[in-house]
């Protein structure tokens, strides 16, 4: 499983290592989303083939984004670590936040998957060019206030921040709170106070501050950080009563610090109508999307019911409320059961009651995790197969079980091929997969007999179906 660490101001460097060469041009990708929207993004890293992996919990919801190579990162490799990661907690695969550039990947991965792409999150992104000269006739309302703006404060200059200007930027906040124009929102004023702690940052070699002053006094600033090609603004604030300072600020943070970048990334407006306005007034070069994905497996998709399967000799169906007591005794026969790879009882994490086992595999298939066949001879239940662990991308395992009293008559074979049949062929899977401890020889010959042995490693030995 991925180790995750929460995201902290100590690990910039560590993500800055991979966020600093990253192309995909949003916002979530940098540290300063990172930290800023800590409390809202609950963020957690980790690396895995040589990508970062960010997990985030948005509202209750467990959430990745997209993987970010290093250099000679398998993206690949990383997505099956995600994939491998919500398999063994048992949550759903949602990747958020993908750019387009990795869209169609994701789509060719995933054989069912929902997309959407929501208006309200797109970053606005513009050429860097346009923002630096604002040239032409489409930006001569920008130039119109930056030519109000100079004639009125003609000494005012830009410069950039460093740590060394802690107090200006105390006194800016002062200034900029007196005549803040959404004291009474209690949104704005959340962000003003992120906007606070990040620029408690300035002085960190991945952030680029500067600011307009009124002689020495500190009228606009704004804080960005370069991710690729792309310079991500994360904060803009200017004090009202300085008419035009916002262009002006906009133009010459672009030229201070838009060296080597093709775009600016002035982030989304969280629907904010007047951030909208503004944020189209200045002629962005496209509304980048950001798509979530979230893929479903074959259960969903096909398996409304659990179905009757019918082979020579035996009957594969739901477990019903009379099937209690011999799944039970099934379920606990632990001499039986070292071979099965995983431990109910533990699993449960509580104490043992009539119908706990039973409820699990209900559950399982309510939230189309597993699908739980009782194996009938003559009506009785004298085993178990189970189609679990869908991987999203065509592939579940399959496990088999035999009570005791019934075994070496082939039972275990005819309804492990029964289920594999039907998970290939009607749900519609191109990979079955088992695997068998090393020392279970009746197993061994089972799969052998079914699948195609793939692998080995010093517990088990792996098997594969394939259409």
């Amino acid at each position: 499983m991925l180790q995750f660490k929460p995201v902290t101001r100590q690990d910039g460097n560590k993500l800055r290592k991979y966020y600093e060469t990253c192309n995909y041009g949003l916002c979530e990708y940098s540290v300063g989303t990172k930290l800023m929207w800590k409390k809202n993004l609950h963020p957690a890293w980790a690396e895995a083939a040589g990508c970062l992996v960010v997990r985030n919990c948005i509202d209750g919801q467990v959430v990745f984004d997209y993987p970010v190579p290093g250099p000679g990162g398998d993206e690949d490799a990383a997505l099956e670590a995600i994939e491998a990661d919500c398999l063994e907690q048992g949550i759903p695969l949602v990747i958020s936040v993908v750019p387009e550039s990795k869209a169609a990947r994701l789509l060719a991965r995933y054989p069912y998957v929902s997309v959407s792409d929501v208006r309200t999150w797109r970053d606005y992104v513009y050429y860097r060019e346009d923002l630096q000269f604002f040239a032409g006739r489409r930006y001569s309302g920008q130039r119109n206030h930056i030519n109000k703006f100079r004639s009125k404060w003609p000494d005012a200059e830009f410069r950039p921040l460093t740590a060394e200007d802690k107090d200006v930027i105390e006194q800016f906040w002062l200034d900029y709170e007196a005549e803040f124009p959404k004291g009474n929102n209690a949104k704005a004023r959340d962000e003003l106070e992120l906007a606070k702690k990040m620029l408690t940052l300035v002085g960190k070699p991945y952030f680029c501050a500067g600011g307009m002053f009124d002689g020495e006094k500190l009228i606009a600033l704004s804080l960005a950080e370069k991710c690729g090609d792309t310079l991500i603004i994360h904060i803009e604030k200017a004090l009202y009563s300085y008419t035009g300072v916002y262009p002006t600020l906009v133009q010459a943070f672009a030229d201070a610090f838009g060296d080597g970048c093709q775009w600016i990334n002035r982030e989304d407006d969280a629907a904010d109508r007047g951030l909208r306005t503004s944020k189209l007034q200045y002629g962005p070069a496209k509304l980048a999307p950001k798509y979530r994905f979230e893929p479903q497996n074959e259960l969903l998709r096909h398996v409304p019911v659990i179905p009757e399967l019918k082979t020579e000799r035996l009957t594969l169906s739901a477990l019903t409320e009379a099937d209690i007591p011999a799944y039970n005794a099934l379920v606990l026969d632990g001499d039986r059961n070292r071979w099965w790879g995983y431990d109910d009882v533990g699993g449960l994490g509580g104490p043992v009651e009539e119908r706990s086992f039973f409820e699990v595999a209900r559950r399982d298939f309510e939230n189309r995790q597993a699908v739980n066949f009782a194996v009938r001879l003559d009506g009785k239940l004298i085993g178990e197969a189970v189609l679990y662990r869908f991987d999203c991308r065509g592939g579940a395992e399959l496990g088999c079980r035999i009570d005791a009293a019934y075994a070496g008559h082939g039972y275990g074979t005819e309804a492990f091929a029964a289920v594999a049949d039907w998970g290939l062929y009607r749900v519609h899977l191109s990979k079955v997969v088992a695997k068998c401890f090393k020392e279970n020889q009746a197993s061994y010959k089972m799969l052998s007999s079914c699948m195609r042995k793939k692998g080995e490693d010093e517990t088990f030995f792996y098997f594969e179906k394939l259409v």
